[in-house]
């Protein structure tokens, strides 16, 4: 049994890097400190076999991958946007771009989350099938947003669709804010892995998607060490239902994710990769060395 800690996304996670650290170089430095990282590029565009294979190579064994699912895939583009999507072609480039990291054992699973429209219908739990063999051999996890596949009466013959299709469950803390949001479900549906994504609780911004700024309000909060420390305790029940729990902390707009994220594996006495200290100070830039003149 095994707890696992990281963030949605590497390049925007400032707190974690030095003034030195060059862009390209970031993955590798954040690998010192989480060992599990979520993709979230591949939601705008399916990335190419070359830059996972990159991703891969330039990185320890310790670091684990999250992929999200093209939105193409899961039903977010709508109207125009989604005319010439063709789901065959999608899918295709998607598994192939997993290849280099299935083939180095480090793809924890492919996650589909499925928009706020998405309910509990007849035609949607089809689409959830047809996802589910079209990604056929490879780990996913499956995570909603539309309340009514946890409503009373739905709860447990979604929970038990899961379990029989081979879903992980995508555990959310996010806030309460209408259909478009759910109730946190401790429950496993797979034996190996359960997800869990810390969305933030900010339930004046999570149904603004109408505003320019939307993503930066949605996902602006920071959990206090109460709400943490309430946590720790049911990632360790659910810790008791899969061998594994993969933790990601989403709540980036304020910066907030990676500190979150380390006072989690503080409270619950995990180490870094490399073996420090999860809240260890960032070491500050050492000045140049002193260069004596030879004036006499």
């Amino acid at each position: 049994m095994a707890i696992h800690i990281g963030l949605a996304g590497w390049g925007d996670q400032d707190r974690l890097y030095g003034p030195g650290i060059k862009a390209k170089d970031r993955l590798r430095e954040y690998a010192n400190h989480f060992p599990l990282v979520e993709v979230d590029s591949t939601f705008y565009a399916i990335q190419s076999k070359e830059r996972f294979a990159k991703w891969t190579e330039e990185t320890p064994e310790t670091l684990h991958f999250i992929v999200k699912a093209y939105q193409g895939m899961t039903g977010h583009q709508r109207g125009p946007a989604a005319k010439d999507n063709d789901p065959a072609a999608m899918f295709g480039a998607f598994r192939e771009s997993l290849e280099p990291v299935i083939e180095a054992g480090r793809l924890q699973a492919a996650l589909f989350q499925y928009p706020p429209w998405f309910d509990c219908t007849r035609e949607n739990v089809r689409i959830l099938r047809e996802a589910r063999l079209r990604m056929e051999g490879i780990p996913c996890a499956l995570e909603f947003r539309h309340q009514s596949w946890f409503a009373p009466e739905y709860r447990e013959k979604t929970l038990a669709f899961m379990e029989a299709e081979n879903w992980y469950h995508s555990v959310c803390d996010e806030p309460q804010a209408g259909v478009g949001s759910v109730p946190t479900v401790l429950r496993a549906t797979h034996s190996e892995v359960t997800v869990v994504r810390f969305h933030g609780r900010h339930t004046a911004g999570w149904n603004q998607s109408s505003a320019p700024n939307w993503r930066d309000v949605r996902y602006l909060y920071r959990y206090s060490s109460e709400e943490l420390r309430e946590w720790a305790g049911m990632l360790r029940q659910l810790e008791e239902q899969s061998k594994q729990v993969c933790v990601i902390f989403n709540n980036n707009s304020g910066g907030d994710a990676a500190d979150n994220a380390k006072e989690m594996m503080a409270m619950l006495r995990l180490l870094r990769p490399d073996g420090r200290d999860p809240q260890e100070p960032m070491e500050e830039p050492k000045p140049p060395p002193y260069e004596q003149l030879d004036l006499f």
